[in-house]
């Protein structure tokens, strides 16, 4: 059975970084030490630490200039697990490493939202990242928001929900010239510390300027929206209902869309059928009604034994309504589902 560490932190940023990489300090040495993050394992061409130390840089003088407590936090994560501070960086910039020519890609998450109700995605990674999962429950000092975040190997965000009521999912979309920048997935966790709600959310995004492309899910309470990147440019769609896979469905950036013609049929195929069976998911449905949708294929995205290939290591549903984040592990149509609360 996969495991997920359930980590509560308080403090300030350094002191969160700090417990959170105590608490997982023999977990993420490890993972460096395996191919330096696994990288080795998923590009064409090595990479070490030191090659690596100018991108390092450009992206942590980036992060320190749109989110200094973020920056903070990572310096913290660094001494608290004993790694240094560019492989604490590196953790949090492994997906902009990767990059999106070099490595095959044939699924990155499906998600769902329903306004005020409910945000649902699977988590479609490479690298067999499954082993990484954490769930952290964060209170930052002096505030009155806490979030709770599903991570993996150290990173600070991913996606998650705040005590607010507003909740964030993910999806990969490729587009655009990806550079030194804030990542989306620490975007993510500075949306949730400091918004209240998707208006909020969205008029602090579009302060930041991210490393690289996505979309964005958001739920709040009476509204839910995705927002596509690409590049400085962001377009917003709002519904009582969204959802969304991995190619651009705005038509101003459909065009600019960079995802194989693989990697494009599944996420056409996966789209078409999650918006068919949500439509025979009742509003008053639990969590395990929404994970037999997100279990069910080709949503569920199978391990075929290819290290490099994306599949399915995590489904959530996240019910911002009620303060409650369900999370299956690993492969969910064989994982049993685990609770965590805000309240």
């Amino acid at each position: 059975m996969t495991r997920i560490d359930h980590i509560h932190l308080s403090g300030d940023p350094t002191e969160l970084g700090r417990r959170h990489g105590a608490a997982r300090a023999r977990h993420l040495r490890a993972f460096l030490d395996d191919s330096l993050g696994r990288l080795n394992h998923l590009l064409d061409e090595p990479v070490s630490l030191e090659a690596l130390r100018p991108t390092i840089n450009a992206h942590r003088e980036a992060i320190a200039q749109q989110t200094p407590d973020l920056a903070a936090e990572i310096n913290g994560l660094a001494d608290g697990a004993g790694i240094s501070p560019d492989e604490a960086v590196l953790l949090q910039i492994r997906r902009e490493v990767m990059g999106y020519r070099r490595v095959p890609t044939r699924g990155d998450c499906t998600t769902y939202t329903r306004a005020g109700e409910v945000v649902a995605q699977t988590v479609d990674l490479n690298g067999n990242l499954d082993d990484q999962i954490a769930v952290l429950d964060v209170t930052p000092t002096g505030s009155g928001r806490r979030s709770l975040l599903l991570s993996f190997a150290g990173l600070l965000g991913y996606l998650g929900m705040n005590s607010d009521g507003l909740a964030i999912g993910l999806n990969l979309v490729l587009g655009g010239q990806w550079r030194p920048g804030l990542p989306p997935y620490l975007a993510i966790r500075h949306l949730l510390d400091n918004a209240a709600n998707v208006d909020e959310a969205l008029k602090l995004l579009s302060s930041l300027q991210l490393t690289s492309s996505r979309n964005l899910t958001l739920c709040s309470p009476g509204k839910a929206a995705y927002v596509e990147i690409l590049g400085d440019e962001t377009r917003t769609v709002e519904g009582t209902q969204t959802v969304h896979t991995n190619h651009y469905l705005h038509p101003d950036f459909a065009p600019y869309d960079e995802l194989n013609v693989f990697a494009g049929n599944s996420s056409k195929r996966r789209l078409d059928t999650c918006s068919t069976k949500l439509a025979d998911v009742p509003l008053a449905a639990d969590a395990e009604e929404h994970f037999a949708l997100l279990s069910s294929p080709p949503i569920c995205v199978p391990d075929d034994g290819d290290i490099r290939l994306e599949r399915t290591v995590a489904a959530v549903v996240m019910r911002p309504d009620q303060g409650r984040m369900y999370v299956r592990p690993g492969d969910p149509s064989r994982s049993p589902t685990h609770v965590f609360t805000l309240r």
